[in-house]
């Protein structure tokens, strides 16, 4: 990892926002390592085994052992999908593991900042940025860590009727970039259990497949390649 001067005034002036991600903190950082294993608690203690039962098909260990650096990749129809993957993965890997999070809503008050940075490790993601300062920031880490899985939703937005929408080009430029290979999943249940406009989500089972690992490619190939995967599960059983 990069050695950070932590006295300059690139350190002093560093947004708030940005402090927990582990290019700029100088160790482990114990109060979010503290709130994510209550909210670990929380979630896969609790919300996905008695109200949201969680059925994880595939082996998230194995991938760990093979698999330092992940783009994880994702279908994305509610809120649920970035708890329930990070529910989905065992805690032991927690402190690797970063969801890209839109800015404007995941940050837009202390409250949700606080969660966002503490108990989800989330980087926040500009939608109107020009600058390609978030993209700059995602291939630092993905770049610099020595394990990094980093939780993407290609869509970009919340498909309203289910099903795949195209894919951004966000996921291959990172991976490409960074040659960081691509993990599949496909979350099944989501829509029904937190609609778009619903305040808080229905009870109900779910399920999160884990899916071959993509060589970085273009978009296209990416997106062909995860739907073509998506279609041969057995998602009626």
């Amino acid at each position: 990892m990069k050695n950070w001067n932590y006295e300059n005034e690139q350190w002093k002036n560093l947004p708030s926002h940005l402090k927990h991600l582990p290019l700029f903190t100088r160790h482990l950082d114990l109060t979010s390592y503290f709130f994510r294993l209550l909210w670990g608690f929380f979630l896969k203690g609790l919300g996905f085994r008695f109200y949201i039962p969680l059925k994880v098909i595939g082996d998230f260990h194995k991938l760990y052992q093979e698999h330092p650096r992940l783009i994880l990749i994702s279908n994305h129809a509610s809120h649920l999908d970035a708890v329930s993957i990070a529910a989905a993965v065992p805690f032991r890997y927690w402190m690797d593991l970063y969801i890209s999070a839109a800015k404007d809503y995941w940050f837009k008050n202390s409250l949700l900042t606080f969660f966002s940075k503490h108990c989800l490790g989330a980087i926040p993601i500009d939608r109107n940025d020009r600058k390609g300062e978030a993209i700059k920031l995602c291939t630092n880490l993905l770049e610099k860590l020595d394990r990094c899985w980093m939780i993407m939703f290609p869509e970009g937005t919340r498909s309203k009727d289910g099903s795949i929408q195209p894919f951004k080009r966000g996921v291959s430029l990172f991976a490409e970039r960074t040659n960081t290979p691509i993990l599949f999943l496909y979350i099944d249940g989501n829509k029904d259990l937190w609609p778009k406009g619903r305040l808080i989500p229905l009870p109900g089972r779910l399920r999160i497949f884990v899916g071959p690992v993509h060589p970085p490619a273009p978009i296209d190939q990416v997106h062909s390649a995860y739907t073509d995967w998506v279609k041969s599960l057995n998602l009626n059983s």
